[in-house]
């Protein structure tokens, strides 16, 4: 036995060791754990909730997004909404065949959707909306049966709808507006009875469902016509139609290219970067300039430069959309956070160069300061003031700390004193077209400030009140801005209506809970007020609750999300409620969860 040991001893004894731990460890989880591990390498950043998803585990069942069949073992739930993942979305997860809820909507992901998913046959719902994701809809996701749910509205898909997806006889929820879509509509199964909202914002779609006949197929017909007469008589308002689908649709378009392009940078800054110790030397370099408004920033444009080529990923904070935000801190300790956005074209500098200027004139204590900016011949650095408390959603739906009825009072009441503030008191006046939680931000005090509204379309027409460029985040969007794209100061009350929801709640717009149900928040508040119950809507965690200023404050967010834009309250009106009956009411009337 000793001449054994002494003949294996060494690198040999050491490598079969080795081989032994690795060969264990690959056998400690199971396959749907291997093919989930598969999906979180294919993810290049996130806001780490992925971490807790740990190889040694003999199975998935417990990690967070993930819900197992409690006989099998086997994934039947995979639920990673707005958790900032950027990546592919790996063809492994067709190895989930008994998946029946795959939700991964408000995200960063892009490339294709895999057509590996049509391995999936237990699927129910499939939630996709709001990503990046391009090229064609897969045919196989004809082959799922079972589907109710299936939702890849706002992406970059292009080509035909699938014929394929018209023997879907079970689906209930179809959504596959604003990407690029092309050519007719099946006109089969299911296909046929879907409204228009579920393909509006595509670029060149046809079809009885849209009363658009295809060039190709003269004989189509739209709905309800008659005669060649009738036709005459209409032609107006088909031509209005129109080319209002096409105005919303190029504008669509114009608003993802900007978006995905801003993202890209980001991504690729974030996976290359790290090699460039240079960070944002290269942006700075050769021609940049300060522009400070108001002596808003006690430095010189020298000593700001060179702070802003110091500054590499290690001070990344956030990745959005339209650009990377970095942590700036002087030299006397002063803190600021700095948007990095990626210059277009000439056009759109001088857009910006405008929309700064009045932007950097804007002061008010509930939005979030802008103090300056750096024009580099590559991007715009935005300057503004750094608050301790983050964002919003991370307070409600990442932090293990809860915020208690007092502070989530004050948080709303601060965001619709910001938001009445843009629509009501600036001039020209500014729809913010982005109201949620993330850009809600939070000093130390739990103060907050509403935050990204550079991109808002400031209102020129003083009759109409209108912009025509689609933005926005799934879930906040009032029902007829994602279906025309046209903007008022009602889309942004509906959105604020929903951020008071999921303030009260706190879960996300487009929580896993409603999704297994077809609904968001609002159409869960909807089935709570026909049952009477709508005070079950409060956050069980939430700790002194008073029943009255709750009830006044659901009478306040039911108005505001009201599917009809008329009847909602303007931003001016949300505050004087809020302060005359939600911030004011009997002290002694607590409301107790547990009592109902």
């Amino acid at each position: 036995m000793g001449i054994f040991l002494e003949k294996w001893s060494g690198p040999w004894l050491l490598y079969i060791l080795l081989l032994y731990i690795i060969t264990n460890e690959c056998r400690a989880i199971s396959r749907d754990g291997e093919a989930l591990l598969s999906f979180r390498t294919a993810v290049v950043s996130s806001d780490g909730f992925l971490i807790q998803w740990r190889p040694e585990d003999p199975d998935p069942c417990n990690w967070k997004g993930v819900k197992c069949d409690k006989k099998t073992k086997r994934v039947i739930y995979l639920s990673l909404a707005g958790h900032k993942l950027s990546g592919s979305v790996s063809p492994d997860l067709g190895k989930l065949d008994q998946l029946k809820i795959l939700a991964l909507h408000n995200n960063n992901f892009y490339g294709t959707i895999p057509s590996d998913l049509g391995n999936c046959t237990e699927l129910q719902g499939i939630y996709l909306q709001g990503n990046y994701l391009s090229g064609l809809i897969p045919n196989e996701l004809g082959k799922l049966l079972d589907l109710k749910y299936l939702d890849i509205s706002s992406n970059s898909l292009s080509g035909n709808i699938p014929v394929s997806l018209g023997k879907l006889d079970k689906l209930v929820t179809f959504n596959v507006s604003n990407n690029f879509l092309v050519g007719p509509i099946p006109s089969d199964g299911m296909l046929t009875t879907l409204p228009q909202s579920s393909f509006d914002g595509n670029r060149d779609l046809c079809g009885k469902q849209i009363s658009t006949i295809c060039k190709d197929d003269p004989r189509e017909s739209p709905p309800n016509s008659q005669s060649p007469n009738s036709d005459q008589n209409q032609g107006g308002k088909k031509k209005y139609s129109g080319r209002l689908l096409i105005s919303a649709s190029a504008t669509v378009g114009a608003l993802l290219l900007v978006a995905l392009m801003c993202f890209w940078g980001c991504f690729l800054y974030k996976k290359f970067g790290k090699h460039d110790r240079k960070g944002l030397a290269m942006d700075v370099s050769g021609g940049a300039s300060i522009v400070m408004f108001h002596g808003d920033l006690p430095y010189s444009s020298k000593d700001i430069i060179k702070k802003l080529e110091t500054l590499n990923e290690e001070h990344i904070i956030g990745c959005g959309g339209f650009g990377t935000v970095y942590k700036l801190a002087m030299d006397d300790g002063n803190l600021f956070a700095l948007k990095r956005i990626v210059k277009m074209n000439e056009g759109f500098d001088r857009f910006f160069e405008r929309e700064l200027e009045i932007l950097g004139s804007i002061k008010h204590r509930y939005l979030v300061n802008l103090r300056g900016y750096c024009n580099s011949p590559t991007s715009k650095l935005l300057i503004y003031d750094f608050l301790s408390g983050g964002s919003l959603d991370e307070a409600l739906h990442e932090r293990s700390e809860q915020l208690d009825w007092d502070a989530r009072l004050n948080i709303i009441m601060g965001a619709a004193k910001g938001l009445a503030y843009l629509h009501h008191d600036c001039s020209p006046r500014i729809i913010h077209r982005d109201i949620k939680s993330s850009n809600i931000l939070l000093d130390g005090n739990l103060e907050a400030r509403v935050s990204d509204f550079g991109l808002a379309k400031l209102l020129e027409d003083e009759e109409t009140h209108i912009t025509t460029i689609v933005a926005g985040t799934f879930g906040y969007l009032a029902p007829e801005y994602m279906q025309s794209g046209r903007a008022t100061e009602k889309t942004d009350v509906y959105s604020f209506g929903v951020l008071v929801l999921e303030v009260l709640s706190g879960k996300r717009p487009t929580d896993a809970s409603f999704i297994e149900k077809g609904l968001n928040i609002v159409g869960w508040l909807n089935i709570l007020v026909t049952e009477n119950r709508q005070r079950d809507i409060v956050d069980p965690q939430c700790e002194g609750v008073q029943a009255e200023s709750l009830d006044a404050l659901l009478s306040v967010a039911i108005q505001c999300v009201s599917s009809t834009s008329e009847d909602r309250p303007s931003m001016h009106r949300v505050v004087q409620v809020l302060e005359s009956e939600v911030m004011t009411p009997c002290p002694s009337d607590f409301y107790d969860s547990s009592s109902d």
